[in-house]
């Protein structure tokens, strides 16, 4: 059957209702508008449609073409929101957070943001970070992913079909029709068992342009009453304003709450798709001068909105915009949509009027992501630098002792004012990266044990739990491998040593369960000399909170009947903000928590009644705190690089001072002839003196 092609301006008018609500959403309310979902089943509808009649003329797509058009319309545009981007972390965000950033914004030009965004929402070390200013990249990574694969696989149908002498409709029709089916299940299966990392999985939104695609298809045959599209095209419409009310962040999403958009955008498109619109329609009003500007311009008001809103949150520290801040976020977001809409999208089209190969195209689009990749690879590299000179000049002792300052009181009187050390922008990444190889992430539940120090020593030494255990391992290293014991670690993200049953984030945490359950296995088998692991729970905001597990108490008894010593350490402090974030805002000697905040008056430790024979308290929070409060940064280093995990150089530091407690834990673990203590005083001493003896040269 052949097409009646007409312009559709109620299309446009639907892009830029769509931009709008996502703005609106987003800056007032914080919840989803369904508007993204718009553009995805608009991109199917439009480009198969194209693709299809292109087959249906010529027998071929121009794919080349194609890809290069599309470079040429997104990436001019989306390269100068991300170079922006760049700029604005630098001189708005806090040092933290600039690798994120940068990671954020390469992955963004690289059209693969979505899937860095999923692999970082199941990373539950890095769920505190702040929101990205290029989060809404995502989705165009996934209409990028989109345009590329689409046109292939309707090129092979429809070689296909010619080959076995079927039609090229209608064997991409069933094509799509299955695409459409296989991703929507399995979007209601991911969005209910990983609704966070669904969010961004490609493979969960195929579905929608498959849909929108599908629509296109089909078309052509649909013959729906005048009447009946007028009252489609009006519930269509003010189901698409009222979805952002209506679901708001109650739903898992996409899942069945993405029907809710993606119904009211087929609805529309349907009341618009067989003749003029009628006078009192809903798509008579989409077409509209007003909003056919409006949706000019969607794109770049899309990609510029979050990102001033996210600086304009920075710069005046607020959680959630006023009305009058949120009017002036959309103001600048217009201010600059338009102002990239004519610099740069004009300046392409006036440069390449002349010029429209393929090639052209794509040199232009390319050409602009250059530099932001550049950009981010020269600003990575100078943040390496300062990490590798903050590292060197940690090495002196004097300088950046951390817990060891507490070991000379001359040295905490006469400690210099330096910049404190790990470097806040690397800090997170290079603390995780050194034990990330021998932990268990949230959704995994398979256990992984990695051995340290002596590991033919005959005295054993295992570190379990959860990342609150997982924390305490560089200041465990020095001290096994100064004794020559061996050290195994076994850790799990979110999961505790114990033989309760686990909840994580309001359901049942099974991989937890089962990991515990090959723990227990794991240590029947090697029998360990002794085992490391958390002895109390604390929680932010009430330090009264803090308890002894029943669950921690029955595991010990378990290690107890095999003869297997527990060395049970109190949980460390908790803070209600990032430390890192505070230190580079405010200063290292403005970040500190009130003890009570999170640790109880008397360690729950010493009240317990019914600890085990075997079980050994280990408790370091007087050194973490003083005088009732916890600071963020001791002697000189960031003790925490986030709001309650210890960075990997402090709690390096503190072997010097669990060391003693461990060695009274463990009276039958093999001892060398001196102690870390004994070398670090040493050090520490000879260091002051030598930096009093102006012959001397510290180097």
């Amino acid at each position: 059957m052949p097409e009646v092609r007409r312009r559709r301006d109620d299309i446009e008018g639907l892009r830029g209702i769509a931009a709008l609500l996502i703005a609106v959403y987003h800056i007032w309310f914080g919840t989803v508008s369904g508007g993204v979902d718009v553009f995805l089943i608009l991109t199917g509808f439009l480009i198969t449609g194209s693709m299809v009649r292109a087959l249906e003329r010529d027998g071929r797509i121009g794919i080349g073409a194609f890809w290069s058009r599309t470079a040429r319309r997104l990436f001019p545009a989306g390269a100068v929101v991300l170079g922006a981007v760049l700029i604005g972390a630098f001189l708005f965000l806090p040092r933290s957070g600039w690798t994120a950033v940068i990671a954020d914004v390469r992955a963004a030009a690289l059209y693969h943001v979505n899937w860095h965004l999923a692999l970082g929402s199941v990373d539950y070390m890095a769920r505190d970070s702040a929101s990205s200013p290029v989060q809404h990249f995502w989705s165009l990574g996934v209409q990028g992913q989109f345009y590329l694969l689409w046109p292939i696989l309707l090129t092979l149908v429809a070689l296909a079909a010619v080959r076995l002498g079927g039609g090229v409709r209608t064997a991409v029709t069933a094509t799509v029709t299955g695409v459409f089916a296989l991703s929507f299940g399995y979007s209601l299966w991911i969005t209910s068992t990983e609704p966070t990392w669904a969010y961004f999985d490609t493979g969960a939104r195929l579905w929608e342009p498959a849909l929108g695609g599908l629509l296109a298809l089909l078309m052509p045959y649909l013959r729906v009453p005048r009447a009946v599209r007028a009252v489609a095209g009006w519930i269509g419409l003010l189901a698409l304003i009222s979805c952002g009310v209506i679901i708001g962040d109650s739903l898992p999403y996409p899942g069945y709450a993405s029907l809710w958009p993606i119904t009211a955008a087929v609805l529309i498109l349907v009341a618009g798709a067989d003749g003029e619109p009628g006078r009192w329609s809903a798509n008579r009003l989409l077409g509209l001068r007003p909003l056919t500007w409006l949706g000019r311009h969607s794109f770049t008001l899309f990609l510029w909105h979050w990102p001033v809103l996210v600086f304009y949150l920075e710069v005046t520290n607020r959680v959630k915009p006023s009305m009058t801040g949120g009017l002036m976020v959309l103001g600048a977001s217009f201010a600059a949509a338009l102002a990239t809409s004519w610099i740069v999208d004009g300046g392409v089209d006036r440069v390449l009027r002349d010029r429209r190969s393929p090639s052209w195209s794509l040199a232009a689009g390319v050409l602009f992501a250059v530099p932001v990749l550049l950009g981010s690879l020269l600003w990575n590299a100078g943040i390496e630098h300062e990490r590798e000179l903050r590292a060197r000049l940690s090495a002196d002792p004097t300088a950046y002792p951390g817990a060891a300052v507490h070991l000379s009181p001359e040295l905490a009187a006469s400690l210099p004012s330096l910049p404190v050390y790990p470097d806040t922008t690397t800090v997170k990444r290079d603390t995780i990266s050194q034990t990330s190889a021998c932990n268990v992430t949230i959704p995994d539940a398979e256990l992984i044990s990695c051995e340290f120090g002596a590991v033919d020593s005959e005295y054993t030494l295992v570190l379990t739990g959860s990342s609150h255990a997982r924390h305490w391992f560089q200041a465990l290293l020095p001290i096994a491998e100064h004794h020559g014991w061996r050290l195994v670690i076994m850790t799990k993200n979110a999961c505790q040593f114990s033989a309760e049953e686990q909840v994580f984030e309001g359901a049942v945490y099974e991989e937890c369960n089962a990991w515990n359950d090959q723990v227990t296995a794991e240590l029947e088998r090697m029998r360990p000399n002794a085992v490391f692991t958390l002895g109390t729970l604390t929680q932010q905001g009430d330090g009264s909170l803090e308890h002894v597990p029943a669950g921690f108490v029955e595991h010990w008894r378990w290690l107890e009947e095999r003869g297997i010593d527990v060395v049970a350490v109190r949980d460390t402090p908790r803070f209600s903000f990032d430390v890192a974030d505070c230190v580079d805002r405010a200063g290292a000697g403005a970040c500190a928590e009130d003890r009570a905040y999170t640790l109880a008056e008397v360690s729950p430790l010493e009240e317990a009644e019914d600890l085990p024979a075997g079980v050994r308290v280990v408790d370091l929070s007087d050194y973490l705190c003083r005088d009732g409060r916890c600071p963020g940064v001791i002697g000189n280093q960031l003790a925490y690089y986030d709001d309650n995990h210890f960075s990997y150089a402090f709690s390096s530091s503190l072997a010097v001072l669990l060391e003693p407690l461990l060695l009274e834990a463990l009276p039958d673990a093999p001892v060398a002839d001196t102690t870390l203590a004994d070398h670090t005083s040493t050090l520490i001493d000879g260091r002051t003196e030598a930096a009093a003896d102006p012959t001397v040269t510290l180097r």
